[in-house]
This record gives structure tokens, sequence and C-alpha cells, in this order.
């Protein structure tokens, strides 16, 4: 009996190292991940080295994938995150995605960017969005956007608020970024490059539902009218006078914010990484943190951006479930060492009692041999 209750603690030893070993890897990543969910840089790091880990051969795939749809970008952000995890690639590869940088940044597609952006205020690239700075800039542009969906305010038809607020805060801030001579020309270009995303449909819905109810605050309708009634693009400083008149600069801190942050992601990682993250972040706070990646990252963060998602800028596992994982093995760690105590304290136990139980014998032993002799004397006497 005690012989088995010994065996059966051991076997709790055994059963509660192999719940252990098995526990471990994902509380170790879930207090890594805790202790980093304030660092967007570093949780971004934790969750590619587990993505990698699971497919080794991930940014290969995706650098085929992004040559295959001619985004030589998003490829060259590829190889700069292979550099910084110091994973080889071929060198027929890496060639390829040279090549196809060099051809899209020459000459002749620079310029062919930069007039698409400047006359369409379409920007997908740093040419494009050259040009669309460009046409903000010397307030053609945002006055081409005030006055086509001012004129839809005046009559009463759809009014897309968010690109009216964008482009009104965008004449207010060309007017600072002059005056400052660039100074705040990351606000103008993040300004740009959200109203640019929106027109073309690229925004997401939670930052299309918060920007829209931001924008409407910082325009007063009625100023705009009366200044949309007369204006035209072929007087853009009239135009422009009047309407910044119309811009209320006071309700426009939150929108100005989410503004420059994208302007940051631009300045540090490129304008299709912020287009990117236009497309995934949902509130302000998440372009925050996207801001923070960036300017940590630089080159990598579109490839960051394409293998995490939305999951790059806040914790894809909620904190209750992390949690519990440093939970379970705390318990397993408790288990193991109860069992170690338990299995202890009954080999001590059955120990004792065995020895016990031979002194005890060995002791019966002597004193039947004690009384043999005594009887043997009794005899001769």
């Amino acid at each position: 009996m005690n012989r088995m209750r010994v065996s059966f603690a051991a076997a709790g030893i055994a059963a509660t190292a192999a719940l252990g070993a098995a526990v471990w890897p994902h509380a170790h990543d879930a207090g890594a991940v805790l202790a980093a969910q304030d660092d967007p840089a570093e949780l971004a790091d934790l969750r590619i080295k587990s993505a990698l880990r699971n497919n080794p051969t991930l940014i290969s795939e995706n650098i085929e994938a992004a040559l295959a749809a001619n985004d030589a970008d998003l490829a060259a952000s590829f190889v700069a995150l292979a550099r910084d995890r110091n994973i080889a690639l071929g060198d027929e590869l890496t060639k390829r995605v040279d090549d196809a940088v060099a051809e899209q940044g020459s000459t002749v597609h620079f310029a062919k960017g930069f007039a698409t952006g400047f006359v369409t205020g379409d920007a997908d690239d740093v040419a494009s969005l050259s040009g669309t700075v460009a046409g903000d800039l010397f307030v053609f542009g945002d006055i081409r956007d005030v006055v086509r969906e001012g004129k839809h305010l005046a009559m009463g038809e759809d009014t897309d608020h968010l690109v009216l607020g964008l482009a009104a805060a965008g004449l207010a801030v060309t007017a600072a970024t002059y005056v400052s001579v660039g100074g705040a020309a990351p606000l103008r270009a993040g300004l740009t490059l959200v109203k640019d995303t929106r027109k073309a449909g690229r925004l997401s819905e939670g930052l299309i539902s918060w920007a829209g109810r931001s924008a409407r605050d910082v325009v007063d309708e009625p100023a705009l009218r009366q200044a949309v009634s007369s204006g035209s693009v072929l007087r853009p400083a009239e135009t422009a006078g009047a309407i910044r008149a119309a811009f209320r600069a006071e309700k426009a801190g939150a929108l100005v914010r989410a503004a420059k942050d994208v302007g940051r992601i631009g300045e540090a990682a490129g304008v299709r990484a912020a287009r990117d993250t236009l497309k995934v972040a949902e509130n302000p706070k998440e372009l925050a943190r996207a801001a923070r990646i960036a300017e940590a990252k630089g080159g990598q963060t579109r490839a960051i951006l394409k293998l995490l998602g939305r999951g790059a800028l806040l914790l894809a596992v909620g904190t209750f479930n992390l949690t519990m994982w440093l939970f379970g093995a705390l318990l397993t760690l408790f288990g193991f060492l109860a069992s170690i105590k338990a299995t202890t304290e009954r080999a001590t136990a059955w120990w004792l009692r065995r020895s016990k139980a031979r002194r005890l014998r060995q002791q019966a032993t002597a004193d039947m041999a004690t009384q043999a002799a005594l009887a043997g004397a009794a005899v001769q006497g």
C-alpha cells in the first residue's frame, strides 16, 4: 500500500512535468506579449517571430507574391525584414527585387506618377504623393475638393463631410506650411494621404466613422456655403481665404493629430505603408501605434502590416486569455512542486516505517537469541 502511494505521487511528478512542458511555451509567449503590450514595435517583433517559426518560407513566398503583383515596394519591405531577421534569401530573388525597385524609381516612372497625383489627387507612391501634395500646396487640390463637396452640401445632396473637413483643414495647414518653411509638411502630407485614401475608398470603416464625426465639427457650414457660392478654382487665393474663414481650428485637434500620425508613418516608412495603415487601423489610437512601429521599423513596416494586418496594432489575443496561460503555468508549477513534496514525504515515511520494522525484527531476533541462551544456561545448571 505504501509503495502504491509513493508510485502515485511519482506519477504526479511525471504528469505535471509533461503538462508543464506543453504549457510553458504558451505561457512564455503570453508573458512576453503582456510585457510588450505598450510597445507596438516589440509586440510586432514577437508576432513576426511566431509567424516565421510556424512557416520559415513565409518571407520568400510574400516576396514572390509582391513581385507578381508588380509591387516592388512591398517586396523590398520583405527583403528588409529578412535582413533584420538574418534570414538568407537567394541571390536571384534579391536581384529581381532590386531590379523591380530600380525600374519603379526611374525618372520616367516618377514623372508619370507626379503628374497623375497632381491632376487626379490619387497618391499611391512617392511620386504620385509628391504630385498630390504639390497640388494641395498650391491650394488647387483642396479648393477643388471643398468647392465640389461644398456645392453638394449647399444643394442638399450627399456630401462627404470627411473629405470636406480634411480639405478645409488642409488649406489652413498649407498656410502654416508656407509660414514655417515646411515645418508643417508631415501634417500636410498626412491630411492629403487621409483625404485621398478616403476618395479612393480604401479607408477602414472605423476611421471613416470616427473621422467623419470629427470632420463635421471643423467646418462652419453657413460660412462655407457663402464661400463656395462665389468660390472658384480659377481664383485660388480669394477662394482659399474665404474657405479658411469657415474652418474651426479649435475643433480640429483630434483630426489634426491623426493626420500628423499618418504623416509620421509616411516619412518613416513610405507612402504605401501609410496607405496600408489607413486600410487596417480603426481609430486614432491605432494610427499612433502604427506611427511608433514605422519609426522603429522603417522600411519593414509594410511587410509587418502585410503579415499581421490589424494584429500589428493591438493585442490579437485578449488580455484575459494571455493571463489564463500564465495562471495555468503557475498551477502546473504548483502541482509539480506539490507532487515532489508528496513523493518526498511518502518515500520518507515508507523508508522510516521500513527501517523501524527492520529494527524491530532485529530486536526480536536478538531477544529470541538472548532467551535461547538463558534457557540453555538454565538447563546446564
